[in-house]
């Protein structure tokens, strides 16, 4: 959090050394009242939330609700609720919420987890605050939620090839939904297999022929019992979920949100526009070298180049000043708090304690992963902050009540 200060500071300073932003300010209040907040919820007997997750679940869910109906617009998205300056996005602690009551969930079903309905209805408990989310629209922190879910369940002890298909679905729904825009913007002529995704009578056609075709494999199953059939199906499954699914990406994901996947590919497609982010970002990173420029001697971010300076693109001003090395301790820092929460999890006394660690640290990984990835442009861009270091007080709170939660689980660790 001293490290976010900091740079939140350094985002607000241009080139003359002039600091026109009061951001930092505000950072040290939320940390300040955050780690009133931290403290409560590590003295807070974590065993209690059990009984009131699927309260506190609900309660959540009715305030995302609220938010899409009463929330501030702020460049295109509903996502806060509050009054003039004050307010909070609210999808940033459904996450927190959603791994409690998911690990319930998963705890009381223990012997029914090889079963596809157990595995159906946890991914629905995940995907309520995520079409929630999605309404917003908030693309970044809706993805959050699958891999906290893939870990959380794989881990809980769901057979393998559940969590597999989810990944491969995902994947197909991905390739399918980039590849019409990938031909038009980046390859620049036709492919005639790609051609299809755009006619939706083919497209039919398509998913007709492989229905039969899964149904042919259900009867070989059932008729010769061989298990190849099984997993001819599976294949089949999981093409026909990636179809579906890119047909509803397409209708649903925006234009700028999709630019982002294409510029992620090439960014030198809208080099001022959509791919502006990730030039600027990798150019601030590359020129911090080894030790970098030197606190407040950033040149891409006191230039004002980088948008979002101050919460998506951080690490890409701590990158410049303070080049790889000070790169590697914030690594260094993230990687403490991921391996005392596998420690922690490992220690736990029950099952519910483990899975709400793991959950967490989830959460850490991918956020910290994410952002950074996008940052040095190995990741499209998503929005999503990095925690304790990204301006920002919502995800700050949140981030402290995740990491309290961690501390309530340590103390409580011995059965008595």
């Amino acid at each position: 959090m001293t490290i976010g200060v900091l740079f939140i500071y350094s985002s607000g300073v241009t080139a003359d050394g002039m600091s026109f932003s009061r951001e930092w300010l505000r950072q040290l209040v939320w940390i300040g009242f955050g780690l009133i907040v931290f403290v409560a919820v590590s003295s807070f007997d974590y065993t209690r939330l059990r009984e009131y997750a699927p309260y506190i679940f609900i309660a959540i869910l009715l305030v995302l609700v609220g938010t899409l109906l009463f929330g501030r617009v702020e460049r295109g998205a509903r996502r806060w609720l509050g009054i003039g300056n004050l307010g909070v996005q609210p999808s940033e602690f459904a996450k927190t919420i959603t791994i409690l009551f998911l690990a319930r969930f998963l705890d009381e079903r223990r012997q029914s987890l090889h079963s596809p309905l157990t595995f159906a209805a946890a991914l629905a408990i995940v995907l309520l605050p995520v079409g929630l989310i999605l309404m917003q629209p908030d693309l970044g922190t809706a993805i959050v939620y699958i891999p906290i879910f893939l870990v959380m369940t794989y881990t809980a002890g769901v057979r393998p090839s559940y969590v597999l298909f989810i990944l491969l679905s995902g994947l197909v729904v991905i390739v399918l939904t980039v590849l019409p825009a990938w031909e038009t913007l980046i390859h620049g002529a036709e492919v005639p297999a790609i051609s299809i995704l755009r006619d939706q009578r083919l497209l039919l056609i398509v998913a007709a022929g492989l229905t039969a075709a899964g149904l042919l494999a259900l009867i070989g199953l059932l008729v010769i019992k061989r298990s190849y059939f099984r997993w001819v199906i599976y294949g089949i499954a999981v093409a026909l979920t990636g179809l579906g699914g890119s047909l509803l990406g397409r209708r649903v994901l925006r234009d700028y949100q999709l630019m982002r996947l294409i510029v992620f590919l090439d960014p030198n497609v809208d080099p001022r526009g959509a791919g502006w982010h990730i030039i600027q970002s990798v150019t601030a990173v590359g020129s911090g070298g080894i030790a970098g420029k030197g606190w407040l001697r950033g040149t891409q971010s006191h230039l004002q180049y980088l948008p979002e300076q101050s919460t998506d693109f951080i690490f890409s001003i701590l990158a410049e000043e303070w080049g790889f090395l000070g790169a590697l301790a914030v690594f260094a820092c993230f990687a403490i708090i991921i391996v005392r929460g596998l420690l922690i999890s490992a220690k736990a006394r029950d099952d519910f304690a483990s899975l709400v660690a793991i959950g967490i640290v989830t959460m850490f990984f991918f956020h910290s992963a994410v952002n950074i990835g996008m940052a040095i442009g190995i990741l499209p861009i998503t929005g999503i902050p990095l925690p304790f270091v990204s301006y920002g007080g919502s995800s700050l709170w949140n981030g402290l009540i995740a990491v309290g939660l961690l501390m309530s689980i340590y103390q409580r660790r011995y059965r008595y």
